[in-house]
């Protein structure tokens, strides 16, 4: 993958070979620049690959047009940011409802769908809540709560704790954790974080554009999960 800056050319990703294996919480992680963004992008269809093979649950995304694109965004996968992008005029139960009322979903069946997601991740007392009375924290479950609104196989989470606390951040991560079990999703978080990688079964190490190191996380701590990464990417 390559992009134009000014009059030169900066290759992102440089033939990176990964797979996934899901159901579970899996983690992307390496420094700024190395590309991990990129790649959370071309698996969500948000940006086209110059060449290559990308399959996500049995979609081969980089076949798809623009139409196609949209389609798979709204129900291939889920995809949570950074910032929490939620409606401000809209409560938090009708930005769960969102992507289901954009496709056409029946309404009424989308609003129990809703709540039992907020129940599920614990901010349903939040639900006639407009964003801005609520925390980041709370933003961001019901972020998190929209994305899985369409029952996705897939979830992708990029840096999804950048702009909240260390300890809403564990709770995030622990979330996270759990959404994969309870809801047999496989999440794909990108982060460079050890503190966050240590709560995925399995951490991919991206360094300048390529897939350097993978393993589990098994018994590891955060401060294990620094150390391999260090030694994998100097």
């Amino acid at each position: 993958m390559t992009y134009r800056l000014a009059s030169r050319s900066v290759e992102a990703l440089r033939g990176l070979d990964l797979s996934i294996d899901g159901p579970g919480f899996f983690a992307i992680m390496g420094r700024s620049g190395s590309g991990k963004s990129t790649l959370l992008h071309l698996l969500g269809a948000l940006d086209k690959p110059d060449s290559g093979t990308i399959e996500v649950a049995g979609t081969r995304v980089d076949q798809l047009d623009e139409r196609s694109a949209v389609a798979y965004r709204r129900r291939g996968i889920g995809i949570v940011f950074q910032g929490f992008n939620l409606i401000p005029t809209m409560t938090a139960v009708e930005n769960v409802e969102l992507p289901g009322l954009l496709g056409g979903d029946d309404p009424a069946m989308l609003r129990p769908r809703a709540m039992e997601l907020l129940e599920s991740l614990e901010i349903a007392d939040r639900a006639t809540h407009r964003p801005e009375s609520m925390s980041g924290g709370e933003q961001q479950r019901v972020a998190i709560c929209r994305s899985l609104l369409l029952k996705p196989p897939v979830l992708l989470a990029d840096e999804p704790t950048g702009n909240l606390d260390s300890r809403t951040s564990e709770q995030l991560w622990k979330l996270l954790a759990r959404v994969a079990t309870e809801h047999e999703t496989t999440v794909v978080m990108v982060t460079h974080e050890p503190e966050a990688a240590a709560h995925c079964r399995r951490v991919h190490l991206v360094h300048d554009g390529v897939c350097v190191d993978a393993f589990d996380t098994e018994g590891m701590d955060a401060s294990g999960v620094a150390a391999r990464a260090g030694r994998a990417l100097g």
